[in-house]
């Protein structure tokens, strides 16, 4: 592993006022298409984008949303060829543990603002200081304001390893995890592959299979297994096409503010825990601020192409291998549309087996909570917090 860098650069988000009218321009010059009126059984809902897009070009203030991200500490570090832009908020306690966040597509660095005070600074968010973090959120490479790969190999074992020089950079040898999505992907590699960084990893999927797959499944795997084969069906049109012509997907929606937000928006949705009314689960300034990232940062087509590397570089535990740095879990139930309503009918496809986990993964905590979907620091942050204290708390 090349050497960490030792210097970093403060950064502050500033968008240029004419970025601002670009995107105004734009949403007004929208092209509509025709379509079939199916709600949103085949995509975006026509009626929920326009009013989206209103909202965006006449009542959204992304200057307000970039001073409240400003208010976090941040900055930028060349590490191995990319340069990483990162949030860095030191903790108030006794012995602050580090703790890096690691987000995932299509969210951004901002999901993790409105924990990462109570992560650090527990004491004045009705916690214990013992429980204090030294947050540290990074913008995965082509995310964002983190710059893009100039080269391909950006896989997420690659970030696993970046995450290690880039937590070096800040001065910790050895640090705890979380991920979600991409980043319950690195965070798991994390564990993996630099277990003498990692105290432990706490993920919000299971993101690895374990490597022994001959021994026949008990009936709550199999009935596991056909909810996934379900909901890819239905739902992952997304990964075949960002995982194999990324590029000819990005001319689109990085063109276009209405074509990303539908891209976007349709995720959240069915990611949510909302019911199928987005704002439920999620304010929808914080869909807008998710999206308007996305559109600033000109990043939709790299953030995509994180699907293709992982694909060209699979990662697949060998009989008996598994991730044995300590890990705990917070995953979302498949949720309900209402009776009368089968499992195959579910949202989401929901938590695995516990055993299926522990073929891969040392689980020592297992927490699969009634409410709250793919965006638990968004959907349910007290429930998120709580359980990063907890699971963190016998390793500090």
């Amino acid at each position: 592993m090349p050497d960490a860098p030792t210097t970093t650069e403060a950064f502050r988000i500033d968008v240029p006022d004419a970025e601002l009218d670009d995107l105004r321009r734009r949403l007004d010059a929208t092209r509509w298409p025709r379509l079939v009126e199916a709600g949103w059984s085949e995509g975006t809902d026509r009626a929920y984008l326009g009013s989206l897009l209103d909202s965006w070009r006449d009542e959204f203030d992304w200057r307000a949303q970039e001073a409240s991200l400003n208010d976090l500490p941040q900055f930028r570090v060349p590490l191995d060829g990319v340069v990483v832009h990162a949030v860095h908020r030191r903790g108030r306690g006794p012995s602050p543990l580090p703790l890096i966040l690691s987000h995932g597509w299509p969210s951004t660095f901002a999901e993790w603002r409105w924990v990462i005070d109570a992560l650090a600074d527990p004491g004045a968010h009705g916690g214990d200081p013992a429980d204090a973090f030294d947050v540290v959120a990074p913008s995965l490479p082509g995310y964002g304001f983190s710059d893009a790969p100039s080269v391909p190999g950006m896989t997420p074992r690659k970030i696993a390893t970046l995450w290690v020089q880039l937590m070096r950079a800040l001065g910790y040898e050895r640090f705890a995890a979380h991920g979600c999505d991409w980043g319950a992907h690195v965070t798991a590699l994390l564990a993996l592959d630099h277990p003498d960084a990692v105290v432990g990893a706490h993920l919000g999927m299971v993101s690895l299979v374990g490597g022994d797959r001959s021994a026949e499944r008990p009936p709550d795997e199999l009935a596991y297994a056909a909810r996934s084969k379900h909901w890819r069906q239905e739902e992952q049109g997304y990964v075949a096409l960002q995982g194999t012509k990324p590029a000819s997907l990005a001319y689109g929606l990085n063109d276009s503010p209405a074509g990303l937000a539908a891209w976007i928006a349709e995720k959240w949705r069915a990611w949510s825990d909302c019911g199928g009314e987005p704002e439920t689960a999620i304010a929808r300034d914080e869909l807008l601020t998710a999206i308007s990232i996305y559109w600033f940062t000109n990043t939709i087509g790299t953030a995509s192409r994180l699907y293709r590397e992982a694909r060209l570089a699979p990662v697949r535990l060998a009989p008996g291998e598994r991730v044995e740095v300590p890990c705990g879990f917070l995953l979302e139930s498949p949720g309900e549309l209402g009776s009368p309503r089968t499992f195959l009918d579910a949202p989401r496809i929901g938590a695995p087996p516990r055993a299926r986990a522990e073929r891969a993964f040392n689980v020592q905590r297992w927490t699969v909570v009634e409410h709250g979907g793919h965006f638990p620091a968004l959907e349910i942050p007290d429930v998120f917090v709580d359980e990063v204290r907890a699971f963190f708390r016998p390793l500090r």
